[in-house]
């Protein structure tokens, strides 16, 4: 059978290597020069920049998996256990260390000693972990209801959601507990922290994120047969007679099976009329954006290669030196997530916030000059991950026999992460094949 992926990122990238496996004639067709998606890297005057920093956890095995078909996981480091230093004002640092003790226990160490909270606060948060990993996240009212008001009224102080609860919430969900919906933020700490002791051991790339996905992918894929076509804009998937055809302005393909792997804003476009129940769902999805500060120093001023800040406008920092093209420096990433605030505000307005805050985590930054100070911005990084998401999301399966959706956005159970965008690859090349097999079945088979 043939199939056509439209959109070469984490989700189509899989989707496409899926469908290959299980013997179909694969097209991949993709706007941009590269492969990659929302994870790639550029270069700007000289310097190689990441656009976010995407790390992953150990329970992320779909997007582990195909980095492993990619060949390039020996290029990724994984924590041998959970670690992470978390920095207030003053150069404080506590740290959130899994002991090896079976779930939940493994963390009741990491909150007795984590000294941002009160004793009283980390007692209370004890008590709101056990809870929340009993919440059934497959319940439409859980999804409905906010994360910071269920925190709330577990006894949860503001201060002990800032410097604890948001740490976990606000990279994972792209949005403040206070915000998000309380059925995908217990989906995250009951998958990364509650129910398996090692699941959210911290993963990143040791190299340029286009080193890791784009060129690797490309490599993977035409090992596998796919037929890659960059540069090539998908205008509309068009319905025949016994197969789907996708259109560009000068150019056409047409297969048995299509896989629409597009930013949810961008799908809608794309599909044929009759494809979903309800089209306009997927636009009150909307989105939330990433910020990403790029600050080289002329000097090293952490040994951190990463941490989280608390009480300061600084979430997370990573020590991107190394993947950069090295420097006598120091190349810190500040990663800002739910930031829309941080979206409007211009590049000097970020530079007089940011370096103030860093001299205030990293006290060895005061004496150091910052050399270049870099704003990456992704306005719409991820869809909104607020109450009654759950609703919106739509499965793989389309109306259309054969038109199949993939991306982070679908209905994959998990927020818009890079495990979810290979997660919805997958299941969309099951759909795929799964029209490919009834195809070969005798016809009062099929029907």
């Amino acid at each position: 059978m043939r199939v056509t992926v439209v959109g070469g990122g984490l989700a189509g990238i899989a989707a496409a290597l899926s469908c290959a496996d299980g013997g179909a004639e694969v097209t991949l067709v993709e706007v941009r020069p590269r492969l990659g998606g929302a994870a790639y890297s550029f270069e700007r005057d000289g310097m190689l920049l990441d656009n976010g920093q995407h790390v992953f956890l150990r329970c992320c095995t779909a997007y582990r998996a195909l980095l492993e078909r990619l060949g390039t996981a020996g290029a990724t480091t994984m924590q041998p256990r959970l670690a992470i230093p978390v920095i207030a004002p003053g150069g404080q640092v506590e740290w959130l260390r899994r002991d090896p003790l079976p779930a939940p226990l493994h963390l009741a160490g990491a909150l007795a000693r984590y000294g941002h909270l009160s004793m009283r606060e980390r007692a209370s948060a004890a008590r709101a972990a056990l809870r929340l990993a009993r919440v059934d996240v497959a319940d439409e009212g859980v999804d409905e209801r906010k994360f910071g008001a269920w925190l709330g009224e577990q006894g949860q102080s503001p201060a002990a959601i800032d410097s604890l609860w948001n740490l976990i919430a606000l990279p994972t969900l792209n949005l403040r507990a206070e915000e998000a919906s309380l059925a995908l933020a217990a989906f995250v700490f009951q998958t990364g922290l509650l129910h398996d002791a090692a699941g959210g051991d911290v993963g990143y790339a040791q190299r340029p994120l286009s080193a890791i996905h784009g060129e690797p992918a490309a490599r993977a894929l035409r090992a596998a047969g796919v037929e890659v076509r960059t540069g090539w804009r998908a205008e509309r998937v068009a319905v025949g007679s016994g197969e789907l055809t996708v259109n560009s302005a000068e150019d056409e393909v047409a297969s048995d099976a299509v896989i629409v792997a597009l930013p949810h804003a961008r799908a809608a476009g794309v599909l044929p009329e009759g494809a979903l129940e309800d089209p306009a769902r997927i636009g009150r999805l909307g989105s939330s954006p990433i910020v990403n500060l790029h600050v080289l120093y002329d000097r090293r001023v952490t040994e951190f290669e990463l941490a989280a800040g608390v009480r300061s406008p600084v979430q997370w920092l990573f020590d991107r030196t190394r993947e950069s093209g090295g420097t006598q420096g120091q190349h810190l990433a500040i990663s800002l997530s739910g930031a829309d605030e941080e979206a409007r505000m211009g590049r000097d307005e970020l530079h007089d916030r940011y370096v103030p805050a860093l001299w205030e985590l990293l006290p060895r930054s005061r004496d150091a000059r910052v050399e270049r100070f870099e704003v990456v911005r992704e306005h719409h990084a991820t869809f909104r991950s607020a109450p009654g998401v759950g609703r919106l999301r739509p499965g793989a399966r389309t109306r259309i026999e054969g038109l199949s959706l993939a991306g982070a956005w679908t209905a994959t159970g998990w927020p818009a992460t890079m495990e979810g965008a290979v997660r919805s690859g997958l299941a969309a090349a099951r759909e795929a094949l799964r029209v490919g097999d009834r195809a070969r079945l005798p016809e009062e088979v099929a029907a």
